[in-house]
């Protein structure tokens, strides 16, 4: 540890070679400023007047390029995070890690990040397997074009002069629709982890192929994996399954052999034929929300991801011996627990997984007051989208869908008249109950005074 600060302080830096990046002008590109939100044009125009350089950069510009509305945007300038923060009222300073700004324009959050410095491993704070841990050390344009990870992030987009600042061929490699990693990527990957689950996610999103020297290392490197945090690995997840592709990114994520240690149970319910069936039209259904804008539920689509494993434990238990009921929780509580090692899934989402997996045995129950119980629930719709998709994969007949989906929706008269022909055997089982015959009045009245006249 002490060789290393020594090493730090009397080392002389560096100078990295120069090298002059591509002006690209609009006429070649085709972005114009009107493109941006409004949000990231101000920031943008904010910090150049105020002496500062500042771009648009990242996946902004990439999506842009090829077509595609950017769901948010980022900006890197020559401006400290404290200078940035100076800039604008409606401000905040976050992460530790990396630092960074937040800065609030209307509904609009900006992320507003500082040039950073060229750094090798041994000037960087990293852990035992090379991750970094913090960078906080700012440099220059050039720097930081090299500190980005594909060459497609590397773009800086000038909302003044309407030009793409390009140090790496980041347009071209878009053109020819290839990912390609800047510098060694063992040593990339090393660094950040994660970077092998976005190589996967932006391959299969933006239908690029993965340059083969960014490939060939990820098998062998996605042990790495184990040393991310929980949370940052759940989140990455997230955009991975919510990138409008996830379909195509599962498959491609088994393919290069990194779904170990993400979903531990994928491999389990994808060898299910009726599993694998279940989860594809889930994630068909995800993709196709995401690509008209709908809103997505994460609570949801994990809920289907484990649900043929909840199944599996259920029905185990309950051939053990268990009652149903708590069976079913005991199952639930074991297959979100393996998870929890990997996927740091907030209270709140798992929360949303527990209440639409409770409600699928309750819709079984189609007699009495039930019905009405069950559709008064704050999750029924919820639950009854997924006992839908149950339906379309052939786990359960569709005409029970349609009879929840009839009742929901009924008057009080045809409700009744529904009650009245679900089938006996979806009747609760305290309905099943036998019960004790009672005795007429009259009956009652002539036994009583029998027993009092002759005691015996």
């Amino acid at each position: 540890m002490i060789r290393k600060l020594l090493r730090k302080v009397f080392k002389r830096p560096a100078t990295p070679a120069r090298h002059e990046p591509a002006i690209i002008p609009v006429e070649r590109h085709g972005i114009r400023r009107e493109q941006l939100s409004p949000a990231a044009r101000k920031v943008c125009a904010v910090l150049q007047e105020k002496g500062f350089k500042a771009f648009v950069v990242g996946g902004a510009v990439r999506d842009l390029l090829i077509g595609q509305p950017p769901k948010d945007y980022d900006v890197a300038t020559s401006a400290t995070p404290e200078e940035v923060r100076a800039a604008f009222r409606r401000s905040r300073i976050i992460g530790r890690r990396f630092k960074i700004v937040h800065v609030m324009s209307g509904p609009e959050t900006i992320e507003v990040s500082t040039f950073r410095a060229s750094q090798d491993a041994e000037s960087a704070e990293t852990d035992e397997h090379g991750r970094v841990l913090r960078d906080n050390v700012f440099g220059s344009q050039q720097e930081d074009a090299t500190r980005r990870d594909f060459t497609v992030n590397a773009l800086y987009y000038d909302p003044g002069t309407e030009t793409i600042v390009d140090y790496h061929h980041g347009v071209a490699d878009i053109q020819q629709k290839t990912l390609r990693m800047i510098g060694d990527p063992r040593t990339r990957y090393r660094e950040d982890p994660v970077r092998m689950l976005r190589a996967v996610r932006l391959a299969a999103k933006l239908g690029l192929t993965i340059d083969p020297a960014a490939r060939q290392p990820i098998r062998e490197m996605g042990p790495l994996l184990e040393n991310v945090p929980a949370a940052r690995l759940f989140d990455e997840m997230l955009k991975l399954l919510f990138s409008g592709h996830s379909l195509k990114c599962l498959q491609q994520l088994r393919g290069e052999g990194l779904h170990h240690g993400l979903l531990p149970l994928l491999d389990v319910i994808l060898e299910q034929p009726m599993g694998e069936r279940f989860v594809t039209l889930s994630l068909e259904n995800t993709d196709e929300r995401v690509r008209q804008d709908k809103s997505v539920s994460p609570g949801f689509l994990f809920s289907t991801l484990l649900w043929h494993e909840v199944l599996k434990t259920w029905e185990n238990k309950k051939a053990a011996g268990d009652h149903s009921q708590p069976a079913l929780f005991e199952a639930m509580d074991e297959v979100l627990d393996a998870q929890a090692g990997k996927l740091a899934i907030t209270r709140r989402i798992a929360g949303d997984i527990k209440d639409i997996w409770a409600l699928q045995p309750r819709f079984d129950k189609r007699a009495g007051k039930a019905p009405y119980r069950v559709i008064e629930q704050p999750r029924y719709r919820a639950g009854w989208d997924f006992l839908r998709l149950r339906a379309q994969a052939g786990e359960i007949p569709m005409e029970i869908v349609d009879w929840w989906d009839d009742f929901a929706h009924a008057g009080p008269d045809r409700r009744e008249a529904l009650l009245r022909q679900a089938p006996p055997d979806a009747a609760p089982a305290a309905k099943k109950r036998r019960r004790r015959k009672r005795k007429p009045a009259g009956e009652n009245a002539a036994a009583a005074e029998a027993t009092l006249a002759d005691p015996s």
